[in-house]
């Protein structure tokens, strides 16, 4: 069963960083991506960002794309979102999700992932 854990959230002033982590077991393979997306109060649940587990490519929303990056430590099977510079309008749950195959198969796409974990909340003040 593949669970993901999510941890590193909380409360930063505007301009500062945070790092999430997601710790991720029960995989059968090595083919999968995984993913953060996150939900802000009264909106939809976005992709922010996705690395492939294979190969290591990684794609990111827009919108974040500078501010944001994600990075995986294979060995702890472990992947982080180091936030960077940011702003109040960042304040949402982050959650890690997976997918079992690359990321390329649903870049982003909250429909197209197979596991959540059960987020964890970033607040940011102004």
């Amino acid at each position: 069963e593949v669970q993901l854990v999510e941890s590193g959230g909380g409360l930063v002033q505007a301009g500062g960083s945070l790092r999430l982590s997601c710790a991720a077991s029960g995989f059968t393979s090595d083919d999968y991506g995984i993913g953060w997306f996150r939900q802000a109060p009264g909106k939809e649940r976005e992709g922010v960002s996705c690395i492939s587990r294979r190969d290591g490519n990684t794609y990111y929303a827009e919108s974040w794309k500078g501010r944001f990056t994600i990075s995986s430590d294979n060995a702890k099977k472990t992947v982080y979102l180091q936030m960077n510079s940011l702003k109040p309008e960042d304040t949402a749950v982050y959650y890690c999700a997976a997918l079992d195959g690359p990321c390329s198969y649903y870049p982003l796409y909250t429909a197209g992932m197979d596991y959540w974990g059960k987020g964890t909340l970033v607040t940011v003040s102004s």
